[in-house]
């Protein structure tokens, strides 16, 4: 029993220190940039030696990439979102409940995501591991978004399309810069966003009648 006693308070401890850091760098690149913060000002601020954040998280591009996941999941964390975007669609019993779910989830994230793609999408083009991890997060939320495409085709209401189809629409009118553009450069405020996704989702991907 002390045993497992143990090893729980480690793995409360190894969280603990993960969280610190992520949470530290998460200021840092708000701050300063990603080229303009070093793993050693990360460590400094979150309290650790350099190695920790190494054995912890990782690279400084794993490190930004947990940022992200970080402000990603928000207040559900450290459960991932497919593990409770799941749940959400699950509850669902049609085409038009499931796309509001997702109408929901775009309003909910990408507020709290923006800053740090904005951050990915500047550093990309100067940093080779940034542009990978940016490629590699684009594809990431493609393959959510074909579980999701998935979903809906078993909906009432749903358009007859391949599932790679409905998920490059739904990647494409979630996509983190479509959101930046529509309430940064148009003025967009949240509502006005929200419903546009649904909308737009609606008339692409139900049947006329059911939308």
């Amino acid at each position: 029993m002390a045993g497992v006693n143990t090893q729980e308070r480690r793995k409360q401890q190894a969280e603990q220190t993960r969280a610190a850091i992520v949470s530290a760098a998460a200021e840092l690149f708000a701050e300063h940039g990603y080229a303009g913060t070093t793993i050693q000002s990360i460590a400094a601020k979150a309290g650790v030696v350099v190695q920790t954040i190494y054995n912890s998280v990782g690279s400084k591009a794993d490190v930004l990439s947990a940022v992200l996941d970080r402000a990603a999941a928000g207040p559900e964390a450290p459960r991932t979102v497919p593990e409770f975007m799941q749940e959400r669609t699950d509850a669902t019993r049609d085409a038009a409940g499931l796309i509001g779910v997702l109408a929901d989830w775009f309003a909910e994230a990408q507020p709290r995501t923006a800053e740090v793609h904005r951050i990915i999408h500047q550093a990309a083009a100067h940093d080779e591991a940034i542009a990978e991890l940016e490629e590699r997060r684009s594809a990431q939320r493609f393959r959510n978004y074909l579980q999701a495409a998935q979903q809906l085709a078993t909906r009432p209401g749903s358009v007859a399309l391949p599932s790679e189809e409905i998920a490059a629409t739904i990647w494409s009118i979630g996509h983190p810069q479509v959101y930046r553009f529509l309430t940064e450069s148009a003025g967009w405020d949240l509502e006005r966003y929200r419903n546009w996704v649904e909308r737009s989702l609606v008339s692409a991907l139900t049947e006329p009648s059911a939308s």
